[in-house]
């Protein structure tokens, strides 16, 4: 009876760390597949942006140095995806893909402050179109973000709460680290005048 009864807790307390196991493997793939979401949004976004500059290239062809700082911020963030895309959660990775995103959301910013000093340029439906797109897309970026984040969150506590902490280092389950990109828009405060 004895023999029987230490074999159930055995099995009980195997059971119980291929559950832990489980979920740590449940929770790694859950922030893997929402990174597979910011992908998808900053491609669409990156693609939307050589259209963009093409049709600006008509209307700003003296402001040649702000249309190669877009493309080669543009580049840049393509190359940060890429590399973030093979080792998501990284913590070298996110902050180069972070970076890249924010020195290219300032050289659209500068396209932009441009471009509004053309008339004609503003009244393209062509332009129009693909500025709603491309803040479609911003906005869409900006869920996938937030849910990948949370998704690293909800892995990290799996990997630091007890007892599941012992099963994330004995096989080697490293933390993920979130993604952060600066948006200088949604930070500053709206202007307000009744003048």
């Amino acid at each position: 009876m004895g023999l029987f009864v230490f074999l159930a807790l055995i099995v009980l307390v195997v059971v119980y760390v291929v559950a832990l196991y489980n979920g740590l493997v449940t929770a790694r793939n859950s922030y893997k597949n929402a990174f597979a979401q910011i992908d998808v949004q900053l491609t669409r976004r990156h693609d939307l942006i050589p259209n963009l500059v093409e049709t600006a290239k008509a209307y700003l062809a003296h402001e040649h140095s702000t249309l190669e700082a877009v493309i080669q911020a543009r580049n840049t963030a393509v190359k940060g995806l890429a590399d973030a895309k093979e080792k998501p959660g990284d913590s070298a990775a996110m902050a180069q893909l972070a970076a890249s995103e924010n020195g290219l959301n300032q050289s659209l910013g500068r396209l932009f402050a441009v471009s509004e000093a053309y008339p004609d340029l503003k009244a393209n439906e062509t332009m129009a179109q693909l500025s709603e797109e491309l803040t479609s897309t911003e906005n869409r970026v900006a869920f996938a973000r937030q849910a990948y984040n949370d998704s690293v969150m909800t892995y990290n506590n799996r990997c630091e709460m007890f007892p599941s902490s012992f099963i994330a280092n004995s096989f080697s389950f490293t933390q993920a680290h979130p993604l952060h990109i600066e948006d200088a828009a949604v930070r500053e405060a709206p202007k307000v005048s009744f003048a």
